[in-house]
């Protein structure tokens, strides 16, 4: 097959779709890539580094997208992008597709196959692919609301861990997956007086065994989250309903309940944000102010950190990668966990929660499959 990697335009985007080291894999597969000239200057890798790893240069984001059989990206495609992709082309990247109706409509209108790397599962039920990122958003998310509780940058002038005789930030936590877990492991190796909310007993408890009673629990309750939010220096929002938009979880009226410069890290907003005055930020303008607490909303945190994340991203979506571009959509109907991760199949949306998020019509996938995904 052949593989297209063009650079990512996204607004502060560095990361790419394949690292040399996986073009390699791909090219020992028997397939032929094509990587847009300057993919990956933003992890540190020069055209050659992929000729050397077997890929073709090509000179344009056109070039790429006309010739390509599968384009694999990191972030959701822009409009100029959408328009470039046709009918019978794979899409492989992050697309989240809930709360971004424009998008969604675009790739319907193309024809591709949209493949979506948050909604693919894995054998034990979790969200292999998104799984990488959402750790590294969930350390970065502590970095920023330490950034911004700073006062040269606009917040109150506190310090996450305190020092002796002074008292720690307290940091509350909304949702104890994978990104929540990893903000508290962060805030608590900085010495932050931290709480995690969420909406399962049995995670709390395996939360609790996890950091040993260094946080404490609490059951999402509005009660519960009301009262964590009065005490809150910083709040992060670490919620996920796979393929649906996050829920409200602090509206704007319980703003007024919170500290004035109390910082909001809405880790949530690639699916529409989980606070309701949040709207998406860049890393270049990452904050702004509502009711005097500060949010910050950055809709691609981990392109911060492009070298980590891109390895990281890279060795969990490669074999997913390999069986589409060995198997074409054959690979969707071995392996039920790919399967999930389609969202658009030439013109008709496959997602359910994306299609109740959007009150579309939704196609059930398995009937696609039945037909043999022509």
């Amino acid at each position: 097959m052949k593989v297209g990697v063009p650079r990512e335009i996204k607004a502060e985007e560095y990361r790419v779709g394949l690292t040399p080291g996986a073009v390699r894999e791909y090219v020992r597969a028997g397939h032929e890539v094509l990587v847009e000239t300057g993919a990956g200057e933003g992890i540190g890798c020069d055209d050659n580094a992929y000729r050397t790893a077997g890929a073709r240069v090509g000179g344009s984001a056109a070039e790429v997208y006309a010739e390509a059989e599968m384009i694999v990206k990191v972030k959701e495609p822009q409009p100029e992008e959408w328009r470039r992709l046709r009918e019978g082309q794979i899409l492989f990247a992050f697309l989240h597709l809930a709360p971004d109706r424009a998008q969604t409509e675009g790739l319907l209108a193309s024809g591709c196959t949209a493949i979506a790397y948050e909604t693919v599962t894995g054998p034990a039920g979790g969200l292999p692919l998104l799984t990488p990122m959402s750790e590294v958003a969930g350390r970065l998310s502590v970095e920023a609301a330490g950034a911004a509780l700073k006062r040269h940058t606009g917040g109150p002038g506190l310090l996450l861990g305190g020092v002796p005789g002074v008292p720690a930030a307290r940091v509350t936590v909304l949702g104890g997956g994978i990104v929540g877990s990893q903000a508290a492991r962060m805030a608590v190796g900085l010495g932050a007086d931290v709480t995690i909310i969420d909406r399962s007993m049995p995670r709390l408890r395996a939360l609790d065994d996890m950091f040993g009673g260094r946080v404490r629990t609490r059951m999402s309750t509005i009660d519960d989250i009301e009262g964590e939010i009065d005490a809150a220096d910083v709040v992060i929002g670490a919620v996920l309903v796979p393929g649906a938009e996050a829920p409200r979880l602090i509206t704007r009226d319980m703003l007024g309940r919170m500290k004035r410069k109390a910082v909001l890290v809405d880790v949530s907003i690639d699916q529409g944000g989980c606070f309701e005055t949040s709207h998406p930020t860049t890393h270049h303008d990452p904050t702004f102010e509502v009711d005097g607490v500060i949010h910050y909303c950055v809709t691609n945190m981990p392109g911060a950190v492009p070298v980590t994340s891109s390895a990281a991203l890279n060795n969990a979506t490669l074999p997913y990668g390999l069986a589409l571009a060995a198997r074409g959509l054959e690979a969707l109907g071995d392996d039920p966990g790919l399967m999930a991760g389609l969202n658009v199949h030439r013109g008709k949306l496959t997602n359910r929660q994306v299609a109740e998020s959007q009150q579309a019509t939704w196609t059930d996938p398995s009937a696609l499959l039945s037909a043999r995904l022509p």
